[in-house]
């Protein structure tokens, strides 16, 4: 008899491959999961909430959050599992979500809420339609409702300038903040103000609705030194002097008839302007109602500089009810010359000019100035 041998090799039979060990399975990866805040439908969102975008089991490849074609501005972590809005959302506005991490595709969409109340810019002055503007020009922005949350809407308000030069905001009010520089602006060039309040609360139930972006043209440096006592006043253009103007101010009988010293600016300009006597009605000693050419003012006191056709007192003595008056030529110059914001420094009298009479913001020492930020005095740098 043949005899049978075995093998102990393990040989699987001709024509069969070698079996997979009893047990063992193929495992298939998960596909990654994607989280988004504010959840699928949310409602009533506040704009100052954040977007925030996480993946687990994998990396974020694309995360975009749009509303009506413009895209919000975000940023991933380190290992691009998590994302984050980094600006503030527009009100009463429906966002759409999209996020993708290797095979897994997800999209979201949630509603901002409508405000109480709408916080806009009402004005900046000085901000005229092709307006060119001094080296001591303030930006005076006025909001159309009051703001009580000042620091966070201050954050908002950017100044940036051609000539950087160190400013600061102080608010006035609940409705104005006012920015001015340390020292006067340097001559000739532009400067941007934003106001990127969209989305940024600004009190209970105020939320801005609306950026604003003005551009102030700065032109020369456009200084007038006015000596009360020696009844002399002269205009320096860059530096250089272009005009001598003899003049007459206030005859100081009494502190209202008192030309202040200080720092002022040019504000407005009229001519003619009426001007009459404060205080005073018809038939009372002192009284006057008079219509007086090329006034251009520099307080919110009555004071202008001014034509006036008295040249006997023009250079010699001090007449007038506190105005600066000069030949009527030489005031229809300064008239036909000035920018608002001009530098007019008057010295030689007892009355000093208050620093929130007119736009006397000068007379307030920068360190004092910035005191009124909501941002502990810190400097802005425009």
């Amino acid at each position: 008899m043949a005899a049978l041998t075995a093998s102990c090799s393990g040989a699987a039979p001709a024509g069969q491959g070698p079996s997979a060990p009893e047990g063992t399975t193929v495992a298939t990866p998960q596909a990654p999961t994607i989280k988004i805040s504010p959840a699928e439908g949310s409602a009533k969102v506040s704009p100052d909430k954040k977007v925030v975008v996480t993946a687990a089991g994998g990396a974020l490849e694309n995360v975009t959050v749009e509303a009506g074609g413009e895209q919000v501005e975000g940023g991933f972590n380190t290992d691009k599992t998590k994302w984050v809005s980094k600006t503030p959302l527009k009100p009463s506005t429906s966002y759409n979500v999209s996020a993708k991490a290797g095979a897994t595709t997800t999209t979201s969409a949630f509603t901002t809420l409508k405000p109480e109340r709408a916080l806009q810019i009402a004005d900046v002055t000085p901000n005229a339609k092709g307006e060119t503007v001094g080296v001591g020009a303030p930006i005076i922005v006025t909001f159309n409702q009051p703001v009580t949350s000042k620091a966070t809407i201050e954050r908002a308000l950017e100044v940036e300038a051609e000539k950087p030069v160190k400013g600061a905001w102080r608010w006035i009010n609940d409705t104005v903040a006012i920015y001015r520089t340390a020292t006067y602006w340097p001559a000739h060039q532009k400067v941007t103000f934003n106001a990127n309040i969209t989305g940024i609360k600004g009190g209970k139930g105020l939320y801005g609705v609306k950026d604003y972006k003005a551009t102030l043209k700065i032109g020369a440096k456009q200084i007038s030194k006015v000596d009360v006592k020696k009844h002399m006043m002269y205009v320096y253009k860059d530096g250089k002097r272009v005009q001598t103007m003899r003049i007459s101010a206030g005859m100081a009988t009494t502190r209202e008839y008192t030309t202040t010293s200080g720092v002022h600016l040019t504000m407005e300009r009229g001519n003619p302007v009426r001007m009459i006597s404060p205080g005073r009605k018809k038939g009372d000693p002192g009284y006057y109602d008079v219509m007086i050419g090329h006034a251009v003012r520099i307080s919110n006191s009555g004071e202008y500089v001014h034509a006036k056709n008295n040249v006997w007192a023009q250079g010699v003595r001090n007449v007038s009810h506190g105005c600066i008056n000069s030949r009527p030529d030489q005031a229809r110059w300064f008239y036909d010359n000035f920018q608002r914001g001009d530098v007019v420094d008057i010295t030689g009298t007892n009355r000093e000019l208050e620093w929130n009479n007119g736009w006397g913001f000068w007379q307030m020492p920068y360190s004092q100035w910035k005191k009124g930020s909501a941002l502990n005095g810190k400097d802005g740098k425009a």
